[in-house]
This record gives C-alpha cells, sequence and structure tokens, in this order.
C-alpha cells in the first residue's frame, strides 16, 4: 500500500441563503487521489457559509433547521454592531460558527462513509448569490497490497 493524498477545490455558486448539496462534487476528487482507505476533509473558505451533513430525503428537515436558525439568530437584531455589509451580516458569521466550515468524512473502498440518508451541504447564510471555494483534501492509502 502507497500513500496518497489529493487536494482541489470545489465552487458553488449560491442563489442566496438555503442548502446547496455538494456531496456528487467531492466524491468526483476521490478517484484523483486514489484513495481506497482514509479520509476526505472539506473546508468552506468563508465566513457566513458553512458545511453540515445532513438528512437528504425530507426537504422538510432542511426547513425546520433552517427555521430554527431564523428564530435564533435573526437578521436585523439591534443588538449587532457588525452590519457593514446588511442586516444578514452578523447573523451571518453567527450561523456559520454555530455549525461548522470544515468536516472530516472517512473514506473506505474509495468511497464517502455517509449514512444512507445523508449528503454533504454547502449552507449558505447571506441573503445574496455568492460563490462559494470549498477546498478538498483526500489522504490515505490507495487500497493495494
Amino acid at each position: 500500500m502507497a500513500f496518497v493524498a489529493h487536494t482541489g477545490t470545489v465552487t458553488v455558486h449560491t442563489r442566496g441563503r438555503g442548502f446547496y448539496d455538494i456531496t456528487e462534487q467531492v466524491t468526483r476528487h476521490l478517484p484523483l487521489a486514489a484513495v481506497g482507505a482514509g479520509t476526505c476533509t472539506v473546508c468552506v473558505m468563508h465566513t457566513s457559509a458553512s458545511l453540515i451533513i445532513f438528512e437528504n430525503a425530507d426537504p422538510t428537515a432542511k426547513a425546520d433547521i433552517d427555521a430554527w436558525m431564523r428564530r435564533h439568530v435573526p437578521d436585523g437584531d439591534p443588538a449587532y454592531s457588525h452590519s457593514d455589509e446588511g442586516p444578514d451580516d452578523m447573523p451571518s458569521h453567527i450561523r456559520a460558527a454555530l455549525t461548522a466550515t470544515t468536516l472530516t468524512i472517512p473514506v473506505s473502498e474509495g468511497s464517502l462513509m455517509l449514512g444512507r440518508w445523508q449528503a454533504i451541504y454547502l449552507w449558505e447564510h447571506r441573503t445574496a448569490p455568492h460563490a462559494r471555494a470549498v477546498a478538498v483534501a483526500c489522504v490515505g492509502t490507495d487500497g493495494r497490497s
């Protein structure tokens, strides 16, 4: 077995606040790395978007977590002093801090070890469209004996 590694990026064009399934885009990096067993780390390179592994079958689950976040981290709260880019500026940073900007997913037999109902989502917290860069780093062994 040999140690293998690959780094690259995925660009996600968002239409504003919401969830963007990036599982397939991340998975495309596995053959480039030739990782048979190891890990794949993804990192959104922004402070107002985040990454989550979440339910991929029932869209009401995403609607519910978004509604929860809107209740607890509302746009335009007068308690926020950071609002240089509008009423969603500080809330987007808080939302990113409360979730994750980096995820590490095990790889086995060249595949991401996600559950049947799991997907990797970029969660855009800003209301305006953005182009988000996500770093992908896959490391491990090539699986050859």
